[in-house]
């Protein structure tokens, strides 16, 4: 028998009535620590609270989870982790895998740190779309960054979890966090965020010393946000609702506003550096085709390519619009090539 319990986000007094019924009876605990840390004094209190034998597991021995399955089937077990227990997929997975054992399973669930700080912060939560982790390895800041921007053009807010090592005690500062988007921004110039972005951190979520401070990254650098666990959230587009929400749960260093005001679709991007640049073409190669009337129907063309694409672009078909572009701008290269000119030009 395998139980999944949640302790909750506040430590061991959000343990729920039935899963400390539970805990007693079990033959064996075993406590996930990797998530999230779980101070001493909590520690001490789900120990006394375990009749059984109590084992602190490590990443290594839930993701393998050959010897928990292996006790699970001759006796009541117990995984137990902060906050919900599924929303780590290592616990799902080794759901999946004791049921296809045939060991029974059972579940008491428990509030999440990432459903609870979206309404502690007065942010909408059908808003908040796909999340990400920022490891303190910057070169894997690339993946964050984009989802920071697919989200922000959906114009929904992305929720971005930091780096804990359990072995090494070690939680990525929220400050190195922005600092590493920063610095990708500078490689990837989609103008996805910059130290005026409007960003919200959520540190300690479900304890006494809770904090939510947002404000512009260049106002939040300057900031001490004291222990962890955090959490940073970059907000899509704001509800005048979730504005004065944000103001009065939390501290504002600056007013709230829009982040997707700044961020265009990469296709838009595009259309606004290649419409005037094959416009131009199109109208430096037209002289050189002056008297040559078998040539129209070919400048004709390249010039309704270039509408056809800036209409497709405002009707929403991005793909279509970029392929119309295309088109244009090989009729003008291919004019050009036929005069002897360098396409380039």
């Amino acid at each position: 028998m395998l139980w999944f319990v949640g302790l909750g986000i506040s430590g061991f007094k959000s343990i729920p009535i039935e899963a400390l019924d539970v805990l007693a009876k079990a033959d064996i605990v075993y406590l996930e620590q990797f998530t999230s840390p779980i101070g001493k004094s909590d520690l001490s209190k789900i120990k006394n609270a375990v009749k059984g034998e109590f084992k602190p597991a490590k990443r290594w021995l839930v993701e393998d989870g050959k010897e928990i399955l292996e006790n699970a089937k001759k006796k009541k077990v117990v995984l137990l982790s902060y906050g919900d227990p599924y929303i780590a997929t290592t616990h799902i997975e080794l759901r999946t895998r004791a049921i296809e054992e045939k060991i029974k399973t059972y579940s008491i669930h428990a509030s999440s740190s990432l459903t609870s700080m979206i309404g502690e912060c007065g942010l909408h939560f059908y808003k908040v779309g796909r999340i990400a982790t920022i490891m303190s390895e910057m070169k894997s800041l690339t993946t964050p960054y984009y989802v920071i921007y697919k989200n922000i053009i959906e114009g929904n807010h992305t929720v971005l979890l930091l780096e804990y090592n359990q072995d090494k005690d070690f939680f990525l500062d929220p400050k190195d966090a922005l600092n590493g988007l920063i610095e990708t921004e500078k490689g990837q110039k989609r103008k996805v965020i910059s130290t005026s972005s409007y960003a919200i951190i959520a540190s300690r979520v479900g304890f006494k010393d809770q904090t939510i401070i947002s404000g512009k990254i260049s106002s939040l650098k300057k900031r001490d946000f004291g222990k962890p666990p955090h959490t940073v959230i970059i907000p899509g587009r704001l509800h005048f609702t979730e504005s004065d929400a944000l103001k009065i749960l939390g501290e504002c260093i600056d007013e709230p506003f829009d982040n997707s005001e700044k961020t265009k679709k990469i296709s838009k991007q595009m259309m606004e550096k290649y419409v005037p640049m094959v416009r131009e073409a199109l109208k430096e190669i037209e002289p050189h085709y002056k008297n040559e009337k078998e040539f129209q129907v070919i400048l004709e063309n390249a010039n309704l390519y270039i509408q056809d694409a800036e209409k497709f672009l405002e009707d929403g078909q991005d793909e279509v619009a970029i392929l119309s572009i295309g088109y244009a701008d090989g009729l003008v290269d291919a004019l050009r090539l036929a005069k002897g000119l360098d396409p380039k030009m």
